[in-house]
């Protein structure tokens, strides 16, 4: 009885780490363009991450099959409460790791890289290699490039739109003051300091002033259509990875006879949300103002691609990253505008090369040592 207790713990462990690296995602670019502040943006994060993990109780039947790991390990070890946990707490604290050191990574490759360290030490050669390329790395890896191709067209050709609708640019002017310290002459050659307050003003750049769209559709302001379907987008991209997610993790707790599906559902669903709110912002900062610059429009579109991408997958049942498809939505953005951050790039490339084996390895002590008690 203890094991299946222990196993419910982890899961919801898991599924707190999950929210925690994973939720302010969708809503970055809200946070990164200056939309809305951070407070808003991950209370829209949990609200919609939360109807997608919702509605992943009855379109996401494929992934909980994938990450039961049927197919990947032999039959009586998918039921096994050991394995399961130990999958559960190598995924948990890998991405766990990540989360507290500020690097967005996938949940997806923390299952997947604790999946086969457990499966490995459980069975040895008889992990299935062959599903493991054609149904889970496959997807995982391609996925990011096909996010930086479709995030570099759809920029391109939504802005080719805007100048051909009319709708241009414009940007703020910053007035405020400054304080401004000069010499005055005292008696006996002494110099005392003074203050002023002087005019500042400042035009045209990102860290002073907020760029905004000129002009209106149907008399409404170009811009505040731009910010509906900017948070629109954003709550698609979040409803998603709770539809995607979800099922990853609820696939531990099958075995707990106790536990149906949908109990499942929601305990996990429950259990990102508070991760998200409690635990987001070093992730929320490497994901809206580290890998590029963004205004309005390239955030809507940069959201636009990972949701479609996203919910693709989730509906073939295909194990992508959410993460992966998002940061590399934005860099094909960045690449296009010659903002994107290639050193913070590739410090992020790195934390995803290394989230498989740091899962293995994980899962593979927590397996023996769980075996051996």
């Amino acid at each position: 009885m203890w094991i299946m207790v222990c196993l419910f713990i982890a899961t919801l462990f898991l599924a707190y780490s999950n929210g925690a690296n994973d939720n302010f995602k969708g809503v970055a670019t809200l946070f990164g363009s200056g939309t809305t502040n951070y407070k808003r943006a991950i209370g829209w994060a949990t609200v919609t991450t939360l109807a997608g993990s919702v509605c992943s109780i009855f379109l996401a039947e494929a992934l909980v099959k994938n990450f039961s790991g049927k197919g990947l390990v032999p039959e009586a070890l998918t039921i096994s409460p050991q394995f399961l946990l130990a999958v559960a707490l190598g995924a948990g604290l890998t991405v766990m790791l990540a989360t507290v050191t500020g690097f967005p990574i996938s949940t997806t490759h923390g299952l997947t890289g604790a999946l086969i360290g457990a499966g490995l030490t459980a069975v040895g050669g008889q992990v299935n290699f062959g599903r493991l390329g054609n149904s889970f790395v496959l997807p995982l890896l391609l996925s990011p490039v096909i996010a930086v191709v479709l995030g570099m067209v759809f920029y391109f050709l939504a802005r080719a739109l805007r100048v051909t609708c009319g709708v241009s640019k414009e940007w703020c002017v910053c007035i405020g003051t400054t304080t401004q310290i000069f010499p005055i002459p005292q008696p006996n050659s002494v110099m005392a300091l003074g203050q002023i307050p002087l005019p500042d003003i400042a035009v045209g750049t990102t860290a002073q002033c907020t760029q905004r769209y000129q002009g209106s559709m149907l008399g409404v302001s170009t811009q505040k259509i731009l910010d509906f379907f900017h948070f629109v987008s954003a709550g698609c991209v979040s409803f998603a990875r709770g539809l995607n997610d979800t099922p990853k993790i609820v696939a531990l707790v099958l075995v707990i006879k106790a536990v149906g599906i949908r109990w499942g559902m929601m305990a996990v669903a429950l259990g990102m949300a508070v991760g998200g709110l409690l635990n987001a912002r070093k992730v929320a900062i490497t994901m809206s103002k580290r890998i590029t610059p963004l205004t309005h429009g390239q955030g809507f579109t940069a959201n636009l691609v990972t949701a479609a991408l996203v919910i693709s997958a989730s509906r073939w049942g295909l194990p992508v990253s959410t993460t992966h498809v998002s940061v590399g939505s934005l860099f094909g953005v960045g690449l296009i505008t010659r903002q994107a951050n290639l050193s913070v790039v590739s410090q992020i490339l790195l934390s995803w090369v290394l989230t498989l084996p740091i899962a293995a390895i994980l899962g593979a002590i927590t397996y023996k040592l769980l075996i051996s008690i």
